[in-house]
């Protein structure tokens, strides 16, 4: 309870920031103090409306929820140290997801002229380092799924979608940083660094 209270008020505090900055926008372009954009201006509430969406739809919006996903997988199947028979097949069954897992990254990345390399042959920046994080979430959630179904803690197919729900609704908070964070950054940057806006 104490940390839903500490994220409000933090989520609280960026919204105040934002529109302290809309404020000090325009009074400092008022003032004509030069490289300096209102957000209260024409320029400054196209900008706002018409990239909202854009500033906001990036991979990493992506990589919250599929690592709460994965968080929630690996949480609801019990994927720990088993204890009795039927884990320990489970657990050996999630291994050998995961050693399909390994084997399928580097059978795409370590062999000569592998495709998710980048056109100089370089992991970073490539294909590979911009799948990194959510192939290792996926990952995480199929062998948290495969542990979890012969565990039988998933009884139904029901029961897997529903943790991968819970999984979302375990990211929103995370979301709801992500867009005010992103929004006040990109709020920054017009402001005061005079990015273009296309």
């Amino acid at each position: 309870m104490k940390t839903g209270r500490l994220l409000s008020r933090l989520a609280l505090i960026l919204l105040l920031v934002e529109l302290v900055l809309v404020l000090v926008s325009w009074i400092l372009s008022a003032a004509s103090l030069g490289g300096v954009r209102s957000l209260l201006s024409s320029e400054g509430i196209r900008w706002l409306f018409g990239h909202f969406s854009t500033m906001l739809a990036t991979p990493q919006l992506i990589w919250i929820l599929l690592l709460g996903m994965a968080w929630e997988c690996m949480k609801r199947s019990g994927l720990s140290a088993p204890r009795s028979h039927r884990e320990r097949i489970a657990f050996g069954a999630a291994l050998m997801v995961l050693v399909l897992c390994v084997v399928v990254l580097v059978l795409l990345t370590a062999v000569p002229h592998a495709i998710l390399l980048s056109a100089t042959g370089n992991l970073f920046p490539s294909p590979f380092s911009d799948s990194l994080v959510p192939f290792c979430a996926v990952s995480v959630m199929l062998i948290s799924i495969v542990y979890g179904v012969v565990a039988g803690r998933f009884d139904s197919l029901h029961s897997v979608y529903e943790t991968l729900v819970a999984g979302i609704r375990t990211a929103a908070p995370f979301v709801l940083f992500y867009m005010l964070l992103v929004q006040l950054y990109e709020t920054v940057c017009f402001v005061f660094l005079q990015q273009p806006y296309f």
